[in-house]
């Protein structure tokens, strides 16, 4: 018998959002070994419950199911599907507190943050069900006498979705929307971190009038349950956000059945502020592309380069924000809550003792916070040298390294000096160099005077070992859909 603590929450309206089964052909399952895995809050460490650990052989039944609703899915009239993807929606908003607050207790982010990501989250259903109204067939010009040629956009099959724990509805919503507007039918398999989001949001799509199959949400031990995706042919695309190291591995086991990819995967991001930046402006959205979600976010600022001129002045106001961010449990709302686990908080102790071991200065923070041992300092780094760790690899967490540059060029060789290439962000007020960043700077994404920029209708993604394909955005449903060419001669 599963533990379900989190049930007995007062703080939880609706009891029928915490799942702990998971959903397989329109049905709430167990699986048949029993097997589980416990849930924790990770302010405190506190036994949230217990969640269904399903096999492989269960994550086939879900694509046995998906590809059984395939056919009658795909085969709906677009309003259709569109409606039930609205309900989904509306459900969402719904139940916005609720969801929120599982959100808080198995993520640990800040409230504040957590309905945020549910308005985003829901923003993807709301934007791919009027996208689903939108592939028309598109004719071309013959270049063959007596021909008419049409291209055609289809769904390709059943699409495995894998998501992460830092966005846990964002992440899911953003491909399974994308996917079910497209025609395809989904397999899902959220982080065994946060699967309690996950599986709210099948019993909302379950409400919505979701048909069985359609939409799959299985839970368990992640090697096992894709591994069983990657390599059943059925699966004709596979979605994954994550490590750069697990996007590799999973390019590999899905290469002998030659499925679409979309894979968003790890990220270092730049920040380069130039001596006519707005200071003020530039500390503030620095502070929030470093410590939005604890820093864990693959968007995260990971380098910060400041024009000579203005080093010190930068260090010294992006210095005395950062102390004064907030640092507690998600629910009491601070601005910085706990990381997710205990490798978080060892990498960041790792890239702070190398840094400083290096020649780097510690302007504030760099230990493990009284509040608990999964709380980490928000911590500043000035003067960090090129041969640091912390330059090279992604820290995912609130530990921000400052590097004085002279010139354009050398910040734009420095930015570029990466594997990655996913976001990079540019404090400048000069419109040619403006224009001269966002031509030179290897990123799939580029934020000018801000930090902000993804949302449904922007296509998300990035270059280089970043990733493959892109999630929201028209190009976000193509990535699930197959071109067919029709070539006709009515003689």
């Amino acid at each position: 018998m599963l533990d379900t603590a989190i049930s007995a929450r007062p703080d939880i309206g609706d009891k029928r959002l915490l799942r702990s089964f998971s959903y397989l052909g329109g049905k709430w399952t167990s699986g048949t070994s029993g097997a589980s895995f416990a849930v924790t809050d990770p302010a405190n460490g506190a036994h949230l419950g217990d969640v269904a650990a399903l096999d492989a052989a269960q994550a086939r039944q879900a694509v046995d199911a998906a590809d059984d609703a395939f056919p009658a899915w795909s085969r709906l009239l677009p309003h259709e599907r569109a409606a039930i993807l609205n309900r989904w929606h509306g459900l969402m908003l719904g139940a916005k507190e609720d969801l929120a607050r599982i959100m808080v207790l198995e993520q640990g982010k800040p409230v504040s943050e957590a309905r945020g990501e549910i308005d985003y989250a829901a923003a993807f259903i709301e934007y791919y069900a009027e996208e689903a109204k939108r592939p028309n067939i598109e004719s071309v010009t013959s270049h063959l006498p007596d021909a008419e040629m049409e291209l055609w956009l289809e769904p390709v099959g059943v699409a495995a979705l894998v998501t992460p724990w830092n966005f846990p509805s964002a992440m899911l919503t953003r491909k399974a929307a994308a996917a079910l507007a497209a025609g395809c039918t989904v397999v899902a398999h959220p982080s065994a971190e946060t699967p309690f989001s996950a599986l709210a949001l099948a019993e909302l799509a379950e409400r919505a009038g979701m048909p069985a199959g359609v939409f799959n949400v299985i839970t368990g031990h992640a090697p096992e349950i894709v591994g069983a995706w990657t390599g059943d042919a059925r699966v004709r695309a596979l979605s994954f956000t994550g490590s750069t190291e697990v996007g590799r591995l999973l390019y590999r086991q899905s290469a002998e059945t030659v499925k679409k990819l979309v894979l968003e995967l790890g990220g270092h991001a730049p920040v380069i502020v130039f001596a006519e930046a707005d200071l003020d402006r530039a500390v503030a959205e620095t502070v929030k592309a470093k410590f939005a979600t604890s820093g864990q976010d693959c968007l995260g600022a990971n380098r910060i380069y400041v024009q000579r001129p203005v080093y010190d002045a930068f260090c010294e106001k992006f210095t005395a924000a950062v102390k004064a961010l907030t640092l507690g449990r998600g629910m009491d709302d601070p601005d910085i809550g706990p990381l997710m686990n205990a490798a978080a908080i060892a990498k960041q102790q790792a890239h702070v003792a190398d840094a400083l071991a290096k020649g780097a200065k510690l302007a504030c923070g760099g230990k493990v916070s009284p509040l608990g041992p999964l709380f980490f300092e928000p911590t500043v780094l000035a003067d960090v040298p090129a041969e640091a760790a912390i330059l090279r690899e992604e820290t995912f967490g609130p530990v921000a390294p400052v590097l004085p540059f002279d010139t354009e060029e050398e910040a734009v060789a420095r930015a570029n000096d990466s594997e990655y290439g996913l976001v990079a962000y540019v404090h400048a007020m000069d419109p040619r160099r403006i224009y001269r960043l966002s031509r030179a700077l290897q990123y799939g994404m580029v934020a000018v005077n801000r930090t902000k920029v993804t949302g449904a209708p922007i296509p998300f993604g990035g270059v280089k070992q970043s990733g493959l394909g892109r999630e929201g955005a028209r190009a976000g449903m193509q990535d699930f859909m197959e071109i067919k060419y029709v070539c006709r001669d009515w003689a």
